[in-house]
């Protein structure tokens, strides 16, 4: 590894070597600045580059410029350790410990694979990968304060090889202890990603591989509330605060080795045909582990089974190769192709109970087809459809179909629409589990796909940048766990209604953010228990400082849900299970936070003092049942483009 960083730093200081001059404008130009000597011997160029030079994209994607402008927005995703915005989600009390979802999404990620709900706030996803076009060395760091202890930092180091091959390293860590007991999260990811395209501009290829750990001490809440909202001095130490679990932890592995391709065999003017290929092998593994049965899930001496493993694991295996042929112009898109698929589930350590083999690897090898269409007309209609099939004697059959339109009818006013439909086998979590819990050991070979449905759209206004949206879902044969987190299957489906609207309002150098969502649970809503409301303000003052050499922006933002029975995080599977007899009831409470934020060139800093109304009033504010939300803290946020 030293001498992979030795020929990094090596080759970065030779390519800075080649650039005369450097800049640290971020205007947008058009093209690049070539100042020519007047001299008729020896003339000399000198490159300037411009923040238009640096460029990124998801594979065969419209390249995008890096994003250096302060926006509203950022203050919503840079204090999040996996700097995502968070609205619709509530984070526990330590960074990297994942969030209890308020409002109902669909997560593609766990479509044919394992990943437990609480597992899956950090991960990259295939079309989460980022690959750069950057005219000199560019790097990036990404740097949160952890709780109690620690740090997040996430740094991305990307060069051009010549105009047509890029290659970046990216590492993410983290590692916090928190505030309570058994809370330390420790989580890395390192990738490597590639892309190269030819000299004839006829062949594209993309590769990456990426390797992702999520590790998290459990603590299975805390053991007595009241002590959490008692007065007494010796419990506003929270490490005193006394667990429910003393020896468990959890831990999630992704790893994926990714290559696609394009070919352009004739004239693309012509013939816009591309014959499009991509192969790439998945992991996931998850594990719950301990240094003994946990006293906490054992009732009676006969739950805990004899000489089995204290820490099983299981995993789900995707090898998937597609083959497609491409249409491509400005107006009209379209690919179709035949896909193949070999998947595996299985577990560390099968196991037998009344004669009945739980774990048992089960594997296949699944046919499927995969299609796009993109429409694209007088740049006001903009329609994208995308459709995937698959069938296997194991998991049945996976039919995905995904439309979205977008529709400018009057300058500066957007209509989008979309209508989705995915029937598919439950995420993996669900079909099979082996633990020294006796009853916490099941296999599901009977479940029936569970068949989503989504239509929604919005409105967006010129006045006050206003959005307007609303979907509707409908869940058949809804999988969910019940209150001692075994899965079961709703006999009927649950529909959920969402709708509501963000808006920013603007008074000189004073701004408004305001967003706003309501939800409801139609039917079966026991099985989905969620807030009503969903609210969130932010009013803030941005200016230019310092003789226009940098800007400010400083403001107080709170977030707010209405009170309602929340389901109960599961440390054992990493998922959330519905409530017991004495429903836990959270929310009804705002979380107010007062921050600064500065920008100097590509160098940002937020300054964030989070949960401020605790240092008036008693902090009584869960994150879910037996898990406390964080008292007052200070969090740090840094990022730094630095281009050579």
């Amino acid at each position: 590894m030293k001498y992979f960083i030795l020929i990094l730093t090596l080759w970065s200081t030779f390519a800075s070597a080649q650039v005369i001059n450097k800049t640290d404008s971020n205007r947008v130009r058009k093209n690049d600045s070539l100042v020519i000597d007047s001299g008729t011997k020896d003339s000399l160029k000198i490159f300037k580059p411009t923040i238009q030079d640096y460029k990124f994209r998801t594979q065969f994607s419209e390249k995008k410029i890096l994003d250096t402008v302060l926006s509203k927005n950022k203050v919503f995703i840079y204090t999040q350790y996996n700097n995502e915005d968070d609205f619709g989600l509530l984070q526990f009390a330590n960074v990297g410990s994942g969030y209890n979802p308020l409002v109902y999404k669909n997560n593609d990620e766990a479509n044919l694979a394992l990943l437990p709900e609480n597992k899956a706030y950090n991960i990259l996803s295939i079309n989460d990968v980022k690959y750069y076009d950057v005219k000199t060395p560019t790097t990036s760091f990404i740097y949160h304060s952890g709780v109690n202890n620690g740090a997040v930092l996430q740094t991305t180091y990307t060069q051009n090889i010549g105009d047509r091959i890029n290659f970046a390293v990216e590492y993410f860590g983290l590692r916090s202890a928190g505030n309570f007991q058994r809370t330390l999260a420790a989580n890395n990811t390192t990738l490597f990603s590639g892309n190269y395209i030819s000299k004839n501009k006829k062949f594209e290829a993309f590769a990456h591989f990426i390797h992702q750990n999520i590790n998290n001490e459990e603590s299975g809440g805390i053991e007595n509330g009241d002590s959490f909202l008692s007065d007494n001095t010796a419990t506003s130490n929270r490490i005193s605060l006394l667990p429910n679990l003393v020896g468990s932890n959890s831990q999630f592995a992704y790893r994926r080795y990714y290559f696609s391709s394009q070919f352009t065999p004739f004239n693309s003017e012509k013939y816009p045909f591309r014959i499009r290929y991509t192969v790439y092998h998945q992991t996931n593994r998850y594990q719950f582990g301990q240094e003994s049965a946990e006293a906490f899930y054992l009732d009676t001496n006969t739950d805990a089974l004899q000489n089995y493993v204290l820490g099983a694991s299981k995993f789900s295996k995707n090898f998937s190769n597609t083959v497609s042929l491409v249409f491509d112009n400005a107006k009209f898109k379209l690919d179709g192709g035949l896909r193949y698929q070999k998947i595996k589930l299985g577990v560390s350590d099968p196991i037998t109970i009344n004669n009945i083999e739980i774990g048992t690897e089960r594997n296949e090898n699944r046919i499927g087809a995969v299609g796009n269409l993109g429409i694209f007309l007088w740049d006001k209609i903009d329609l994208k459809s995308n459709l995937e099939f698959s069938n296997g004697t194991e998991f049945g059959t996976f039919f995905k179909s995904s439309n979205n339109l977008k529709l400018e009818p009057i300058k500066d006013y957007f209509i989008n629409a979309k209508v989705n439909f995915q029937t598919a086998s439950p995420s993996f979590n669900y079909l099979v589990n082996t633990s020294i819990f006796t009853k916490f050991n099941y296999q599901n070979t009977d479940f029936k796909n569970e068949n989503r449905t989504e239509i929604g759209g919005s409105l967006q206004l010129k006045w006050f940048q206003t959005e307007l949206f609303a979907n509707y879902f409908r869940v058949e044969n809804f999988t969910y766990f019940d209150n001692v987190g075994i899965p079961k299957q709703s006999q009927e489906a649950v529909n959920i209604a969402q709708f509501g609207g963000d808006a920013t309002f603007s008074y000189k150098k004073f701004k408004l953010n305001t967003r706003l969502q309501f939800q409801n649970t139609l039917n079966n809503e026991a099985l989905f228990p969620a807030p009503d409301v969903v609210a969130r303000a932010n009013v803030f003052y941005q200016t230019k400082a310092f003789k226009d050499a940098a800007e400010i922006q400083t403001g107080i933002k709170a977030y707010y849900f209405t009170k309602f029975d929340s389901r109960e995080f599961f440390p054992v599977l990493n998922e959330f299970i519905l409530p017991g007899s004495s429903p836990f009831s959270i929310g009804g409470q705002p979380i107010v936070d007062a921050y600064f934020n500065m920008k100097v060139k590509r160098f940002f800093v937020f300054l964030e003092g989070q949960h401020i109304n605790t240092l008036l009033i008693k902090n009584e504010t869960y994150s879910a049942p037996n898990y406390p939300y964080t008292d007052f803290r200070i969090n740090i946020g840094i990022v730094w483009y630095l281009i050579n």
